[in-house]
């Protein structure tokens, strides 16, 4: 039982490389063959899954008049992988955020959007240098280094978090509040020979409470359409914009409490990852027995496989570094369908959400992008 074969699709960390390839940014490769530029931009759209854009095409039809292809996102489909992707160019084998949460040896399990303890919420910006945890050079400061300008403009609550220090160093950042400065930032800042990243995350938050193609989660996408239409109304002669996302998201109705499982816990030392993408970390001989009995209990509702396999499969890349490869659980699930593997009590609020991504499917794998020139 084989994952959909996506491997033709460009691939998320191929957007910003080309963007600066088009704006004469020595050592980029422009793989997705866009246009030259005076400035460039990328708007991250969290949670735009492709096949949800052309469900829901009737309330975002300037967004679906610009989508000329999809991308994948690669393994996993979280937001941690996907910014990152954006910030280094490369897929979480290389960047190393390899989950949601993830494993860091010596340290315990992280969580990479808050850079904490995932098992008893302790600060871990001390332990964990977001340099060190990320030392890869970012594509701001390869942006900057070719003398122009490179500028985040997100939410301001998001300045100086670890997440933001690990895959955004070496850009400008703009803190703003609502749509409206981020439109206006974004275009400001496009007036110049820059490099800008924008984001915004509340589609997102509305898949996972509401579920994805919700009427709440379709208000937002009739939202996220008009900011879309401001910044191409908007952009300056020469700039390109494109608009993507981080991945898609599914419904989730068919779950399993791994806490309720005793055969999912033998052998198992502790977890990471998020409901539809599972890092299984083992005790020290146990993970052959851990991997049969995943692969029994799980069945078809799940893709199940040791690192060694997924690695050789390219789940996490054509290439994962020495660095990364121990944050690779030693069992590696990913869900199919509907369904997830939750943890009623250790991630309560996680489990109760009605969206989910993580996993290998179309739905979660495939995004947008859409381009548009000044």
């Amino acid at each position: 039982m084989q994952p959909p074969s996506l491997a033709d699709v460009p691939h998320l960390g191929q957007v910003v490389p080309s963007l600066l390839a088009a704006l004469g940014v020595p050592g980029c490769g422009n793989v997705l063959t866009l246009p030259e530029a005076r400035s460039a931009g990328v708007l991250l759209v969290d949670g735009l899954g492709w096949e949800l854009l052309a469900e829901h095409a009737a309330d975002a039809p300037v967004l679906t008049e610009l989508a000329r292809e999809p991308l994948r996102v690669g393994f996993p489909s979280t937001t941690a992988a996907g910014v990152a992707a954006i910030g280094t160019g490369l897929a979480s084998g290389e960047h190393g955020m390899v989950g949601y949460t993830f494993e860091m040896p010596g340290t315990g399990v992280l969580n990479a959007l808050r850079w904490c303890s995932h098992e008893d919420g302790s600060d871990l910006r001390g332990a964990l240098p977001p340099s060190e945890v990320q030392p890869l050079p970012t594509t701001f400061e390869r942006a900057a280094a070719a003398g122009v300008e490179a500028a985040v403009v997100s939410s301001a609550q998001f300045r100086d978090t670890a997440l933001t220090l690990a895959t955004q160093r070496g850009a400008q950042y703009a803190g703003v509040h609502a749509l409206g400065d981020l439109a206006a930032r974004t275009l400001s800042v496009l007036g110049g020979r820059a490099f800008c990243y924008a984001y915004h995350s509340e589609l997102d938050l509305l898949g996972h409470v509401h579920g994805p193609g919700s009427p709440a989660w379709r208000m937002q996408l009739r939202q996220v359409d008009r900011l879309v239409e401001s910044l191409v109304d908007g952009l300056p002669p020469g700039a390109l914009l494109a608009v993507v996302a981080d991945h898609g998201m599914v419904t989730v109705d068919d779950k399993l409490d791994l806490e309720e499982t005793p055969e999912l816990l033998a052998g198992v030392r502790t977890f990471g990852g998020e409901v539809r993408a599972r890092h299984v970390y083992t005790e020290p001989g146990a993970a052959a027995d851990v991997l049969a009995a995943w692969r029994e209990v799980l069945g078809e509702r799940a893709w199940v496989r040791s690192r060694e396999e997924a690695v050789a499969e390219g789940w996490f890349g054509h290439t994962v570094s020495d660095r990364v490869l121990p944050r690779i659980g030693d069992v590696v699930a990913a869900a199919r369908d509907r369904f997830g593997m939750v943890r009623g009590l250790a991630e309560a609020v996680e489990s109760s959400l009605i969206g989910q991504h993580g996993s290998l499917t179309s739905a979660e794998q495939l995004v947008p992008l859409a381009l548009a020139q000044g």
